[in-house]
């Protein structure tokens, strides 16, 4: 008889995150569902549908602590917080780039350490992070965002093979720019969102290829799928995608 597993969702309460959360709790006989985040009234919709809601600021210590302390130790942890501003380097604020490398590096280092012991003293468990195609090709105004999301990448990398042996499986799944709010308060140009158009993600298209990775783990994937050739096209031509890569996205 299968037992329930413990999924904690960080980011829960937009886009993506809030989107799996509904998802999971959907399958109640499958998951018991711990989520965290800091708009109260999403928590709160969560907690509706039989979610465990913790609110809490990642990149605050005292809210990471009490966040695991309330959180019994989950089989799968789902990395879904993020941030991002897209500004040229030099015009970006210093607090915009820390808020960035804390939210979306530091926060998720810290929380993989206080989870991994009671997943290595089990010999079970699955990390999944919801990195960007950034993190492969960066794009113009994104040097923090895609740097951010290059040291998540290390990291993953790096964790993957230390966990190996404790049978710890450790996902990324890198989709592209979603249509999401994230977009626009990451642009507030607009940019963006003018120049992707309708090649914009769904929020249900990452959240089905979440879903289906939660079900099935996988190394790393890419979304949409012809952004993994992108990435091996950069690997071997950076000069050329970084030339196509700022006629599409400086734009006036």
């Amino acid at each position: 008889m299968n037992k329930r597993k413990t999924v904690l969702i960080t980011g829960a309460t937009s886009g993506v995150g809030y989107a799996v959360a509904q998802r999971l709790l959907n399958e109640k006989e499958n998951f018991e569902v711990f989520v965290t985040g800091r708009s109260i009234e999403k928590l709160a919709a969560l907690t509706k549908l039989g979610a465990v809601a913790i609110e809490a600021d990642l990149t605050n210590p005292a809210d990471m602590n009490r966040l695991v302390n309330n959180c019994p130790s989950p089989q799968i942890v789902l990395f879904c917080a993020g941030v991002g501003l897209f500004q040229a380097a030099h015009l970006l604020p210093d607090d915009a780039s820390r808020d960035m490398m804390e939210t979306n590096v530091l926060a998720p280092i810290a929380l993989t350490k206080r989870v991994l012991p009671a997943m290595m003293d089990r010999r079970s468990g699955h990390l999944l992070y919801v990195g960007s195609q950034a993190g492969k090709v960066a794009t113009p105004k994104a040097s923090v965002y895609a740097a951010s999301k290059h040291a998540l990448l290390g990291y993953t990398n790096a964790l993957r093979m230390e966990v190996a042996a404790f049978n710890i499986q450790v996902s990324v799944v890198n989709p592209g720019p979603i249509d999401t709010p994230f977009i626009d308060r990451a642009d507030t140009t607009g940019t963006y969102r003018a120049s992707l158009g309708k090649h914009l993600l769904t929020i249900d298209e990452v959240a089905d290829c979440i879903q289906e990775t939660i079900s099935t783990p996988k190394r790393d994937v890419n979304l949409p799928g012809i952004m993994g050739f992108t990435s091996k096209l950069y690997g071997l031509a950076p000069t050329l995608v970084e030339k196509l890569g700022r006629k599409y996205f400086m734009k006036k």
